[in-house]
């Protein structure tokens, strides 16, 4: 007997080895976290443009590709850093993401466009994707973290270009023609600045909704993001982000009573604002354009009707004539649709048709609450913008905010692929 109880005793883990184990594990979980975040943060600057033009320190164009393209491949590394096993969860939305690649290299390789842009840029997609892929096993966490990666992404960007805004505000206006704002330290062109800070005010609020927010937070935040929004005289990302935060407040409208008190007060708030500074708004929305000119939606119409009416065989009407820089004759397309349609044909436009038609579904599907809410934001955002901006079927940041759309609406992984991720 006391030699069975010492056997028993010498098996059993001393409190010490315990609380040494349980530190080991948080210490796991945040290292890996930490690298998600890198990976996340690199991506996201592999998607802002650069030029040497408008930079307030201006790195040689080739220097900045170099940083941008190479963050890239750096995302790559660390992917499979932290998923040495190649484990990924399957879902549709990736799955749809894959195939445009598949058809965009396709017709890459038939080299209509310059070869070595088509080329980099459709490696560029597929790469993104793969990360992407590797990202899959970390969806659907309770805390939504490439939510939160996400929005701190957007909060340092809006920060550079404030920062910008102080140090030099002539050349933070000098974009688009003058009188918008946009980056002066990184160059990023307004429309972009304000997709930036359309999601990250809607994203606030829709937290706040959910009571995932505290109030002072979700003011100082909405306030910044609002004022950035304001300053670039984007109508597109305005129009977005009301319709956006809209159909997420709906969705939890029977839910919450904060998001009726809200709605209510907004519409008090909103009617007065109209009625007082009617010629403000006015002139802000007209930017000093015509009524022609709002109507042609600054000259994009004509660029459009010149890209349909271009003759093209059947299988460029099918499959287009690969990835380029989204634009028609030297002018940009600004339609993600039309300029899918130019590279990758209607089965492109089919398939991000699909991608955006298989997010609703799903949110709409999903349980009642803040991850749904969020994610059609994040759709319906996208959806808007993406008839006056381009980006859906390319490496840019409406592939990062449907991704961050997916990853809260996917369910936790098990515990039996965190093990196998664990022991990787």
């Amino acid at each position: 007997m006391n030699a069975v109880t010492s056997r028993l005793r010498l098996r059993t883990p001393s409190p010490a080895l315990i609380r040494a184990q349980a530190q080991i594990v948080p210490v796991e979980g945040r290292t890996v976290r930490r690298r998600i975040g890198w990976i996340w943060g690199l991506l996201f600057l592999n998607v802002m443009p650069y030029s040497a033009k408008s930079s307030l320190i201006p790195f040689p164009t080739s220097l900045g590709k170099v940083i941008t393209q190479g963050a890239l491949a750096v995302a790559f590394l660390l992917a499979l850093s932290i998923n040495r096993k190649v484990l990924i969860r399957p879902n549709l939305f990736l799955l749809l993401m894959t195939i445009l690649c598949a058809t965009s290299a396709m017709m890459t390789v038939r080299g209509y466009f310059s070869f070595l842009g088509s080329d980099f840029r459709i490696v560029r997609l597929i790469t993104m994707v793969a990360v992407l892929w590797l990202l899959t096993p970390w969806w659907g966490r309770r805390d939504m973290l490439f939510l939160q990666f996400q929005r701190r992404a957007l909060f340092v960007v809006l920060l550079i270009v404030l920062a910008g805004l102080v140090v030099t505000p002539g050349a933070a206006f000098a974009q688009a023609g003058g009188g918008r704002l946009g980056g002066a330290i990184w160059p990023i062109p307004p429309t972009q600045v304000a997709h930036y800070a359309a999601v990250l005010a809607g994203t606030t609020i829709v937290l706040w909704f959910a009571d995932l927010a505290k109030l002072r937070t979700m003011i100082a935040i909405t306030a910044l993001s609002m004022g950035v929004l304001v300053l670039t005289h984007t109508r597109t990302a305005l129009v977005a982000f009301l319709i956006a935060t809209l159909v997420a407040g709906i969705s939890l409208f029977f839910s919450r009573e904060r998001v009726r008190r809200a709605f209510a007060i907004t519409l008090v708030v909103a009617a007065l604002v109209t009625l007082s500074f009617a010629p403000v708004i006015g002139s802000w929305l007209s930017r000093g354009q015509s009524g022609e000119q709002i109507t042609a939606l600054t000259g994009r119409t004509q660029t459009w009707s010149a890209l349909l009416a271009q003759p093209r065989t059947e299988v460029n009407t099918l499959f287009g004539y690969g990835m380029s820089n989204a634009s028609f004759n030297g002018l940009p397309i600004d339609s993600s649709w039309l300029s899918t349609y130019l590279e990758q044909g209607l089965v492109g436009d089919v398939i991000e048709g699909a991608v955006v038609l298989t997010l609703l579904l799903v949110a709409c599907f999903s349980p009642r609450g803040p991850r749904r809410a969020v994610a059609l934001f994040l759709v319906v955002y996208c959806l808007i913008a993406s008839f006056t901006e381009t980006g859906l079927g390319d490496a840019s940041p409406y592939l990062l905010d449907l991704t961050v759309a997916m990853s809260v609406l996917m369910t936790p992984a098990t515990s039996t692929r965190q093990s196998e991720l664990s022991t990787a």
